[in-house]
């Protein structure tokens, strides 16, 4: 294969990254609520067990409707915010596609049982030439060990691969293994290191 400037894989996160969603609605039914879901769903206690493949989805759900009361309101609630609309950057996943004619492309993130079915829905279970999942393999961002696992199936030293995430605890360990680190806000962000030979 040839080069991406100095970077022999892209190893690229998937939520906030490639994938997004929608944060009004997700404000809007907290507000029609007055329920916390957000600070409750991602309250370490109740997100690393499904993160790290201890728990599903749907178990995760259910304690987020028990840790608020879990009456009909709250499960109303819950349902609503776990239905929350997704969809793909098209500008992100044609610059990933883009790189993947020279490099491979390796999505890294933690995700939790839905994550295959996800992709299908999305039209990417074909799209990486990998996907490290943290509930697949035992481990979360920002943990250095799925960061080796993706180098790995990569078939890449960490040192030459670029590593990308929208948060910065996540990007600062890629760098402490010696990748290079892109915290991603913008789709510029992204582009302008990923600049692909012509």
């Amino acid at each position: 294969m040839g080069a991406v400037l100095a970077f022999d894989a892209v190893l690229s996160d998937f939520d906030g990254v490639l994938r997004h969603f929608d944060h009004a609605a997700q404000a809007a039914i907290e507000a029609r609520y007055g329920l916390p879901l957000m600070k409750t769903a991602f309250d370490p206690e109740l997100i690393m067990p499904p993160t790290l493949g201890q728990a599903t989805e749907a178990q995760w759900a259910e304690s987020i409707a028990l840790a608020l009361g879990g009456d009909e309101r709250v499960r109303q609630a819950v349902a609503e915010f776990m239905e929350i609309r997704f969809w793909v950057d098209e500008e992100v996943r044609a610059l990933l596609a883009a790189a993947q004619r020279h490099v491979p492309v390796i999505l890294v993130t933690n995700a939790m049982d839905t994550l295959e079915a996800h992709l299908d829905l999305l039209g990417l279970t074909y799209f990486a030439d990998d996907v490290v999942s943290s509930h697949r393999v035992g481990v979360a961002k920002p943990d250095p060990a799925i960061y080796r696992i993706a180098a790995e199936r990569a078939g890449v030293a960490p040192e030459r691969c670029l590593f990308v995430d929208d948060r910065p605890a996540n990007v600062e360990a890629a760098r402490a293994l010696g990748m290079t680190g892109v915290h991603y806000r913008t789709f510029d962000d992204l582009a302008s290191v990923l600049r692909l030979p012509s």
